[in-house]
């Protein structure tokens, strides 16, 4: 029995339903010029899933991504959510989502699964990343190459100055001096500049001796005995060495107290606290748990915030301070000057110098 053929004087919409109800697998028949080869279903295309994002047209013209996106992208693709390269990124988790979701529709392809719980890279994705995050790495290094040069100086500072003294004072030398990178290095040891390669020490003690380098001293030791305001209301008001013998006494690593009654021909009491470090001992003292013997120059600051408050000071002994030393100027870079000048001037015994 023959199979029954399309009447011509059908529609070609109703001779196309027609048709592939009746006979789905149906070849082309030259009387109904509808159905043909090109009218087949494709029935593969209907279950494969690959990254292709369908378009209303079949010419889809791809769109260069711009850079923001790309940055969005890598984001995501790192950290595999949204919310993790928001924060990266310091914008909204929903402004990198439509940015990627701009950029699959630019590229016409899918580059992210959602997941319930964060993203996974399709392959199509992977493969780009990777593309990707090269490119941006030889952007930003060719930035990089193109920012001024910043000098570079290394200062070693004993860790108790670098705490209560250096530290606080940092902020106003980088708004001075945006050109120059100060790296802190905390140390008390003695310093070989070569060595160690340190532009600039400071050092507490007596003055150093030797022509190798350049020194100047930063500020005398002045060692003043402070405690808390609220434990000074509790004290008698000492006047030498040996009415501290009864009060409690903090000792640090100098032991500034054990020195101080041994030149009177005292002995010294038993401290009610020691720390390795005189930072930990003015903090000792400032909460209320005895005096401590510091230099000056480390207690100013809090001297002046009123959380110390001054009960004596030791006879000043001018050969020992604080001393700045630097190389000879043949082997120290320019900033070397801009550095010692500034930490003299800080100290307020400073003043500009010739280092020629």
């Amino acid at each position: 029995m023959q199979a029954p053929r399309c009447v011509r004087t059908h529609a070609a919409t109703t001779c196309r339903d027609q048709c592939h109800l009746s006979h789905i697998r149906i070849p082309f028949d030259p009387v109904c010029p509808s159905i043909g080869p090109e009218s087949l279903l494709d029935q593969s295309s209907l279950i494969a899933q690959d990254s292709r994002i369908s378009t209303p047209s079949t010419k889809h013209r791809m769109r260069n991504p711009n850079l923001n996106a790309l940055r969005m992208f890598d984001a995501a693709a790192r950290h595999l959510t949204f919310r993790a390269a928001a924060e990266e990124l310091n914008l909204t988790q929903g402004a990198v989502a439509q940015q990627v979701r701009r950029l699959e529709a630019d590229l016409g392809h899918r580059l992210f699964t959602r997941l319930p719980r964060g993203l996974a890279l399709t392959d199509t994705g992977r493969r780009y990343h990777a593309s990707v995050s090269e490119g941006l790495a030889i952007i930003d290094a060719a930035t990089a190459r193109l920012a001024p040069k910043r000098d570079r100086i290394t200062l070693s500072v004993p860790p108790s100055l670098a705490s209560k003294w250096l530290v606080p004072r940092l902020a106003a030398f980088h708004a001075a001096h945006p050109g120059i990178e100060l790296r802190t290095v905390a140390s008390e040891g003695l310093t070989d500049f070569a060595r160690d390669a340190v532009n600039v020490a400071i050092r507490q003690g007596k003055a150093p001796e030797g022509n190798s380098f350049n020194h100047h001293q930063l500020a005398p030791l002045d060692l003043v005995a402070v405690a808390s305001p609220t434990l000074v209301a509790t004290l008698p008001q000492p006047k030498t060495i040996k009415e501290f013998s009864t009060l409690p006494l903090i000792e640090d690593g100098h032991a500034h107290w054990d020195l101080a009654f041994s030149r009177a021909k005292l002995t010294a009491p038993a401290p009610v606290l020691s720390f390795n470090q005189t930072t930990l001992a003015l903090d000792a003292a400032t909460q209320n748990q005895g005096i401590a013997l510091a230099p000056r120059l480390l207690a100013q600051d809090a001297l002046a915030a009123g959380t110390l408050t001054e009960l004596w000071q030791l006879p000043t002994d001018p050969s020992t301070g604080f001393h700045v030393l630097w190389p000879d100027k043949r082997t120290s870079p320019p900033a070397t000057k801009v550095v010692v000048d500034w930490l003299l001037s800080q100290a307020s015994r400073g003043f500009a110098f010739d280092m020629s």
